[in-house]
């Protein structure tokens, strides 16, 4: 017995230190430091630029603009590199340009810090002002290379090495995305208590010191990885065109006679053949050489739209990029938004926490439920799981303690920042001294504030619904993103997989954009219901639409769902059983 046991922990011992040499852990260890950088990169740039313009989100709004806007732009035109280049080639390129760039950001930014005084006096501030435009034009670079790898690594990597086994694949996509839940938790911890107990400049030349480092085993480990699994060397070539035959059939009536549209053949000398097709071919290639030089991106953009249309996933991915144009996640509106509402940044933080988990959760119950009731089916659950949470956050809009005031115009606070700024141009003009320094608060106008300076409102029970809602909507929001991302990369085709994930990709971000337009034409505490009620919507349009998708794939066998997979033994061979279908 004693042997048994013994040789039983050694087996398990074995499996334990076995996988850590697996390839499946090179990949997450590879995925954990990339998105480590990119979580501390995004978290620190936006505190930098507030910092470097007086407490001012101008350049953090502009950063943001810029990078959204990029991908929407080059989204397609990112993918279809990715397919036309060879995947290793493809993984170390985005990986150097994307460190490179945020090395030397962080180089400039500690320039930056360091000598702000004397570069804001030199030719007139333009040096200072040329050194934020570098800042986010290579910020945005590193951001469009950090595209380019999470569509090689994320979406083309993990299926070749998954192999046609569905079920690893899905725990893959579920482990990539809990690192990404939990990077995104402790990075911004990280280099936030650097930059505090620190200074900015140490946070800069940390950063920069962690990609370098990180880039060269991020660099060995893709290496690796490439060796382990012959099959990412193998890579399907893009679709030959009919109209690319064409030339082809050419050259060969040429060198073997010319067909008349009678149908009689008309003999051609072979030297003279071959020079006119030489002649030919060097005027053709001429040809597309320069209008590839010129409309290529363009009808690379073109070409990427029209297979996402066309694509049978077209509606589930459509269903996924109306979740982006929502108010009701964590990011800078949702927190403004509590701040107003007299939460604490301490509190805050504890309540992303919950988030962060109840987002792992919801990658534990994707794994569970698509076991269960297939691919398809558990998209379907998710979205209904969501939904239902949501419906919290319209009744927070109704209850005591909501800011909802609809006599309160949206209008108001262009208005008054209007006004504010045509009074800070009057002593400028009539005085030599600088105008006053004013702070403008996203407060609620309604309702004094107390001495301490926070506003705290009638009741609670408002923002605790709101923030209930979103936490538990996280669980079927991240089961349903990892249910689209496996159905694109199972039903889309390997030649054009990049090019539907950059699009993809594209859609996302111009939903946020829309997303971020709406809070800008209403920006007041008084009408963020309104915008609670317009996200729920499209929430909710946008699992019709995976409806729509799922009902056409499944039919009515949509709301059927059993266990396990089990055969009926009848002597009628009409009778089936209905199975979990996976698609």
């Amino acid at each position: 017995m004693e042997k048994t046991e013994s040789k039983s922990k050694r087996s398990c011992c074995v499996s334990f230190v076995g996988y850590f040499k697996t390839t499946g852990f090179l990949i997450y260890l590879c995925h954990g430091l990339s998105t480590w950088g990119d979580r501390m990169w995004h978290f620190a740039v936006s505190l930098f630029l507030v910092e470097l313009y007086g407490n001012n989100l101008l350049l953090t709004a502009v950063y943001g603009l810029v990078v959204a806007g990029s991908v929407l732009l080059l989204g397609a035109i990112i993918g279809d590199w990715v397919d036309r280049t060879p995947r290793l080639k493809v993984a170390q390129t985005s990986l150097i340009i994307q460190n490179v760039s945020v090395i030397i950001c962080g180089v400039i930014l500690m320039i930056v810090f360091l000598f702000k005084t004397s570069l804001s006096t030199m030719y007139h501030g333009w040096l200072l002002t040329f050194c934020y435009i570098l800042v986010i034009t290579i910020a945005n670079i590193a951001n469009l290379a950090s595209t380019a790898m999470g569509i090689t690594i994320q979406r083309d990597w993990v299926v070749v090495v998954a192999g046609e086994d569905r079920s690893r694949l899905a725990d893959m996509n579920a482990t990539v995305r809990r690192i990404d839940q939990v990077t995104n938790i402790l990075a911004p911890m990280a280099v936030g208590q650097i930059v505090t107990f620190g200074s900015d400049v140490i946070g800069c030349g940390f950063i920069s010191v962690w990609n370098l480092c990180s880039m060269c085993l991020e660099y060995y480990l893709l290496w690796k990885i490439y060796q382990r699994t012959p099959a990412l060397a193998i890579k399907a070539g893009q679709k030959v065109d009919e109209q690319e035959m064409k030339p082809l059939n050419k050259q060969k009536d040429i060198e073997y006679g010319q067909t008349n549209t009678d149908g009689k053949s008309e003999s051609v000398c072979p030297a003279e053949g071959v020079q006119l097709m030489k002649v030919k071919t060097i005027e053709q290639e001429e040809e597309r050489h320069c209008s590839d030089k010129v409309f290529g991106p363009f009808l690379t953009l073109r070409d990427g739209w029209v297979a996402y249309y066309n694509q049978d996933v077209f509606w589930a991915g459509m269903g996924l990029a109306f979740l982006y144009m929502t108010v009701l996640g964590f990011d800078c509106i949702t927190t403004g938004y509590a701040y107003t509402q007299g939460l604490s940044g301490s509190f805050l933080s504890l309540l992303m926490g919950t988030s962060a988990i109840a987002g792992i959760l919801g990658t534990i119950a994707f794994t569970w439920i698509r076991r269960k009731c297939g691919l398809i089916r558990t998209g379907f659950i998710s979205g209904v799981a969501q939904f239902s949470c949501l419906i919290l956050c319209i009744v927070s809009v109704f209850v005591p303690g909501s800011p909802l005031d609809l006599s309160v115009s949206p209008f108001d606070g262009f208005a008054s920042r209007y006004m504010a700024m045509n009074t800070l141009m009057e002593p400028v003009m009539t005085t030599a001294e600088p105008p006053p320094v004013t702070t403008v608060s996203f407060t609620n106008t309604t309702t004094e504030a107390p001495n301490n300076g926070q506003y705290q409102p009638e009741s609670y029970i408002s923002v605790g619904l709101l923030f209930a809602g979103i936490i538990a909507a996280r669980v079927g929001l991240w089961s349903f993103d990892l249910t689209v991302t496996q159905l694109i990369q199972e039903n889309v085709d390997e030649s054009e997989r990049g090019i539907i994930n950059g699009v993809q990709d594209s859609m996302n971000y111009l939903l946020d954009l829309v997303h971020f337009l709406m809070v800008i034409l209403a920006p007041n505490p008084e009408a963020f219901g309104i915008l609670v009620i317009i996200s729920t919507s499209f929430v909710a349009m946008g699992h019709l639409m995976y409806f729509r998708f799922a009902y056409k794939s499944l039919g009515r066998q949509l709301f059927a769902c059993i266990p396990k997979k089990r055969t009926i033994q009848t002597n009628n061979p009409k009778v089936t059983d209905c199975v979990a279908v996976s698609t």
